[in-house]
């Protein structure tokens, strides 16, 4: 199971990408969504560095009590 979070993190870069070039679609039709759909690109952006920040530090830690 720490396999499966290790790599769905990469997952968040994917939905960032999908956002925001469906955001430049969108941006003729409805400016007011793709700014939506940019923000939700950004938010996932940083929730994938977030998450592998969280990661690592999480994996030092178990590092740290495995040598105790």
């Amino acid at each position: 199971m720490k396999n499966f979070f290790k790599y769905f993190q990469y997952a968040y870069i994917a939905f960032s990408i999908f956002f925001i070039v469906r955001g430049f679609y969108e941006y003729e039709n409805a400016p007011t969504m793709a700014y939506i759909l940019w923000a939700m690109g950004a938010l996932t952006l940083f929730m994938f560095f977030f998450r592998r920040r969280y990661i690592r530090k999480f994996e030092e830690r178990q590092g740290d009590n495995d040598r105790k």
